[in-house]
């Protein structure tokens, strides 16, 4: 995935000046400074990265082979803010090491890579604005400045002349990172809102689908582009989609599989969302009515993805599912083997349960959806495959279930239930056996969390010997106590 660099996640077209300064020089200038933009970069990476010198890493240098399709200019866009941001990276750490021959020669397939990613997307894209004009000018100014200065070090022998160049450099190579990120992200703004447009305006149902797709695969490229299509009310767009039933359920569920990603808690930024609240309502009722249409297992975890994040991004979202009767859908879904079948998707449930159990209202839906009992089996979350990925899920829910349940206990009812059910049973071994949690602190806290909540009111159902260990003492004496606790123990 790409980040931006600087901070923020391209020898420029000459401009109308450089154009008459050209029609004053000679014809053999004129070629001169025209072949610096006819040059094939892939072919001068080629010949750069051939392994002439002895030097180990030699062969490790970023061959761009085969450009993106013709008339794509995302792609492109991604493709060469790839290759350029690791060139960036790359030359910070050859700098550090003082490699100065390996920097210079970097530095040089650098302005190669962005002089081509420059003339390449001027060739695909829309007019340019004048603020990327602009910025494409600093960058390849930048570019050069990069390679004069970095070839001037090659020549100098003096430690202390190249210790205070090597300080020139490294704020030379930082100014150009934010250059190219500024315009990186000015480029795939622009991309991003003419798909968005694009799903605006059409009325054709297959256009829409292959659209939504593009945005889907976009959101695959990290948070940078996350944050473009909020900015670009991308959401909004898409919760059109959602509501129209006119829609085939695999374009809604890709539609929410946009709004999961976007609207991820994990994401650094929420203050493009803002316009967002305006649709929350609409966006929450149709995601809940896919949730309970949901034809396939894939299609509810992508639905219930979205409530799930939407649930941490506002608690106004919570109030809204208890008015739709989300526990019901939730509830009913989980005995449904066609839709939830795997610990993903019961991950997306119970974290819905565990932020709206923050909510009074919400225990006793949980109890009369026989709920309780629900999270009693999701305390019991084994893996199936054994692979890493099922087994964080399993863990993921394993804590969270003792999260909402901590949370509902607060309700005697609940807690009572949650006796009655054996749950503080299965609180302690979870405590108690760490194969049981898969050695997960995270789930030792929870489940210490919620045995405690328990024992408050319905203490005459632990042994002594449990609560003297896992009740009476502080928390962290308990949690330090279970996790060195060996299987011998138990």
């Amino acid at each position: 995935m790409m980040a931006l660099p600087g901070g923020r996640h391209l020898d420029s077209i000459p401009l109308p000046g450089q154009r008459l300064h050209l029609m004053q020089v000679d014809s053999v200038q004129r070629w001169m400074e025209d072949l610096k933009l006819m040059t094939e970069c892939e072919c001068m990476c080629v010949l750069q990265a051939k392994p002439i010198s002895l030097e180990e890493d030699a062969q490790g240098d970023l061959i761009l082979a085969g450009g993106p399709g013709p008339g794509d200019p995302l792609q492109l866009l991604l493709k060469r803010g790839w290759v350029i941001s690791t060139e960036l990276r790359r030359i910070g750490q050859k700098l550090a090491q003082d490699r100065w021959a390996r920097v210079h020669s970097m530095s040089v397939r650098l302005t190669c890579h962005a002089r081509s990613m420059v003339s390449e997307y001027s060739a695909v894209s829309r007019s340019s604005s004048q603020e990327m004009g602009q910025i494409e000018k600093l960058l390849m100014e930048k570019c050069s400045e990069l390679s004069a200065v970095t070839e001037r070090c090659l020549q100098v022998e003096n430690e202390h002349i190249l210790k205070s160049m090597k300080a020139c450099v490294s704020e030379t190579l930082s100014t150009l990172g934010q250059h190219f990120g500024q315009l990186l992200e000015l480029a795939l703004t622009r991309e991003v809102q003419a798909l968005v447009r694009k799903i605006d305006a059409s009325d054709n149902i297959y256009t829409t689908e292959s659209t939504t797709g593009n945005l889907f695969s976009l959101t695959q490229e990290g948070a940078p582009l996350c944050r473009i299509i909020a900015k670009v009310d991308g959401v909004l767009c898409l919760a059109d989609i959602l509501t129209d039933d006119s829609h085939s359920e695999a374009t809604r569920a890709e539609a929410a599989a946009v709004v999961a990603q976007v609207t991820s808690p994990h994401l650094p930024f929420t203050q493009h969302l803002s316009s967002f609240l305006e649709s929350m309502e609409e966006i929450v009722t149709a995601l809940v009515k896919l949730c309970q249409e949901a034809s396939s297992g894939e299609v509810f975890l992508l639905a219930s993805a979205a409530l799930a994040n939407i649930t941490f991004f506002d608690t106004m979202a919570c109030e809204m599912l208890l008015q739709l009767n989300a526990i019901r859908v939730l509830l009913e879904a989980c005995s449904d083997k066609q839709r939830v079948d795997t610990p993903y998707t019961r991950d997306q449930i119970v974290t819905i349960l565990a932020n709206m159990s923050v909510l009074e209202q919400c225990a006793s839906d949980i109890i009369q959806e026989n709920g309780v009992q629900l999270i009693m089996g999701m305390l019991s979350e084994k893996p199936r495959s054994g692979t890493p990925a099922e087994v964080a899920a399993c863990e993921r829910v394993q804590q969270k279930a003792a999260v909402t349940l901590a949370r509902l206990s607060r309700d005697p009812d609940v807690a009572r239930e949650a006796v009655r059910l054996s749950c503080m049973s299965r609180l302690i071994e979870l405590c108690r056996s760490p194969s049981e949690r898969n050695s997960s602190d995270a789930v030792l806290v929870a489940c210490l969390a919620a045995l405690r909540r328990l024992a408050g009111v319905c203490p005459e159902g632990l042994q002594d010997s449990d609560f003297q260990q896992l009740v009476q003492p502080r928390l962290v004496d308990s949690f330090l106590l279970c996790s060195n606790m060996e299987e011998s123990f138990v």
